[in-house]
């Protein structure tokens, strides 16, 4: 048997938050053990008990594995293609069986995190935990801002609804604007779907952000592991279920 550490330093040696913010975790009644409640001076064996943050396992398992991706435009995002196009994950040097999180489309590009941890993946695609993701869209036009502001007051899909959790002007000019939009959910071409609904073509769509994880330094097919510090910065900017 390990050695038993206080529940705090289990969390904080997991790399998701500070001891401070873990115990603060422990007094909201966030962490549980074996499946029951805890309390600050709360011992775990972290090799054969099962200690939980808002459902998410700890310790971080050292085999999951999480990158930051570039997307290029014309790069499919799954982890294989029937017709055989380059997908997301042939763009990352890894000995792992990996998978995209979430979708970003073929005519799009930006930030897309390819991994192996199935409880990180839930958590940034499912629109429960409210993380956002922010886009750059280059239109044809110049949309009113009534327009812009229907975008997130809600518009109608032809499946079902669909509303940004922000949505402004950036730029225009010469007959072409700039929007910025922050979504929780990605169903299929939902960015490009709203926009048209709104009388606007899309003439390019980039990722910029996937909650705190922003990088300009990578390159269109670069890509990055991801520290512990953004794991857990990532996972903080949601919202617990």
């Amino acid at each position: 048997m390990a050695e038993r550490i206080r529940i705090q330093k289990a969390i904080a040696n997991a790399g998701l938050m500070s001891r401070r913010k873990a115990e603060e975790a422990v007094e909201a009644g966030r962490v549980q053990l074996d499946g029951g409640p805890t309390r600050l001076g709360d011992r775990v064996d972290v090799e054969t008990q099962i200690l939980t943050l808002d459902g998410f396992p700890l310790p971080v398992n050292p085999d999951l594995e999480t990158h930051l991706l570039y997307k290029p435009v014309g790069v499919i995002s799954t982890a294989d293609d029937p017709q055989g196009r380059q997908t997301v994950v042939d763009l990352i040097k890894s000995d792992r069986r990996l998978y995209p999180v979430g979708r970003l489309d073929a005519d799009s590009e930006g930030l897309i995190l390819i991994s192996n941890d199935g409880d990180l993946t839930n958590r940034v695609t499912h629109p429960r935990y409210g993380i956002t993701k922010k886009y750059l869209a280059l239109v044809k036009g110049t949309p009113s801002n009534s327009a812009v502001r229907r975008l997130s007051c809600g518009v109608q899909l032809d499946d079902g609804s669909a509303r940004a959790k922000s949505a402004r002007l950036v730029d225009s000019s010469e007959g072409r604007a700039l929007i910025e939009i922050v979504m929780v959910e990605g169903r299929n071409r939902e960015v490009r779907r709203m926009l048209s609904v709104i009388g606007h073509e899309t003439l390019q769509l980039v990722r910029t952000s996937i909650g705190p994880i922003v990088d300009q330094t990578l390159q269109a097919g670069e890509s990055r592991l991801l520290e512990a510090a953004e794991i857990r910065n990532l996972i903080e900017s949601g919202t617990a279920p």
